[in-house]
């Protein structure tokens, strides 16, 4: 049987994303879940974030009837493992449950095929502790919502091939993806761990009474974000000269929290049950505001801002 099918296992919020932009790549694509009831759920999910991109312009009317086409769906993980040249895992976020997951398809599937896991926050290495061959396992992890946001962290184990992680990278970049290379896996992989050390610092300034919860959120997402889909941190201390961007951490870092726990501010809330939306408030209170309206605002920004950067990404290569 010919390997020509991208498996993705897990038809929830994550796998159906993914499901959704491999199709739309042009990959035959086999969702696969426990029972009938969750691979109907699951494609229900893909035709709603293919409708969504087609409707928004990120793909055309053609290219969302023939993705339609390309995914498939089982509940017969072995019969499916049969014509997978990749696979993706994408269940629930437990170490032993992934761990049993990619035993069973390091059994089943030839060595050159990869194991990709889509985890947040486990280990590609512990999770492929079990494997007899651990050097073609590798996270892909896809932010949420993965069918809208490009990155993906592809993350080399302890026992990955580069030249496994290599291959995974660069079929990811045929799905209009911007994979990056994670060389080590460290906890938060790359791009938790710069969002965690802006978490840290705004729970810090709200704890601090500097500012509000809305106010830092606007800074963030009126400040530093609008300029992040071209123009990285790293990029703008060339742009301004490294001399003075050494400058200002010298003045700025000896005062902003370092502490290497959560801050008890957070530790303060959730003790007193206020755990966000699922309790009504959190740093918001959400009797006031709805999660529904501000997250589609969120992925309507994330469309627009998908456009402009593809856009910019075609005249640079025009100019070239």
């Amino acid at each position: 049987m010919m390997r020509e099918y991208v498996m993705v296992v897990g038809s929830g919020m994550m796998g159906s994303g993914i499901g959704a932009i491999s199709a739309l790549a042009g990959n035959k694509t086999m969702l696969v879940d426990v029972d009938e009831a969750h691979v109907k759920a699951g494609i229900e999910k893909v035709a709603a974030c293919i409708k969504l991109r087609e409707e928004n312009g990120l793909n055309t009317q053609e290219e969302a009837a023939k993705a339609m086409t390309l995914i498939e769906t089982s509940t017969d993980l072995e019969a499916a493992a049969e014509s997978a040249f990749m696979v993706i895992e994408a269940i629930i976020e437990k170490l032993d449950a992934k761990q049993e997951l990619f035993a069973k398809l390091d059994a089943m599937l030839p060595v050159e095929v990869p194991i990709c896991s889509n985890t947040s926050g486990l280990r590609i290495t512990d999770i492929s502790s079990k494997c007899h061959h651990a050097e073609r396992t590798v996270t892909t992890h896809f932010w949420l919502p993965a069918h809208l946001v490009p990155l993906v962290e592809v993350v080399m184990g302890d026992h990955t091939e580069l030249e496994v992680a290599e291959k995974v990278r660069d079929e990811l970049k045929k799905w209009k993806k911007s994979p990056v290379l994670v060389k080590r896996d460290l906890p938060g992989q790359l791009a938790n761990r710069i969002f965690q050390a802006i978490i840290r610092e705004a729970i810090a300034i709200t704890a601090s009474g500097l500012a509000s919860a809305e106010d830092v959120d606007t800074a963030i997402s009126c400040g530093m974000a609008m300029r992040f889909p071209e123009w990285g941190p790293l990029k703008h201390l060339d742009a301004i000269g490294l001399d003075l961007g050494l400058s200002v951490q010298e003045t700025v870092l000896p005062d902003i929290c370092a502490e290497k726990h959560a801050n008890e501010y957070i530790r303060g809330l959730v003790v007193d049950g206020n755990l966000g939306v699922k309790t009504g408030k959190g740093f918001y209170d959400w009797s006031e505001r709805s999660m529904e309206q501000d997250m589609k605002k969120r992925d309507q920004f994330i469309i627009e801002a998908v456009k402009i950067t593809d856009r910019l990404n075609s005249d640079t290569v025009l100019l070239v």
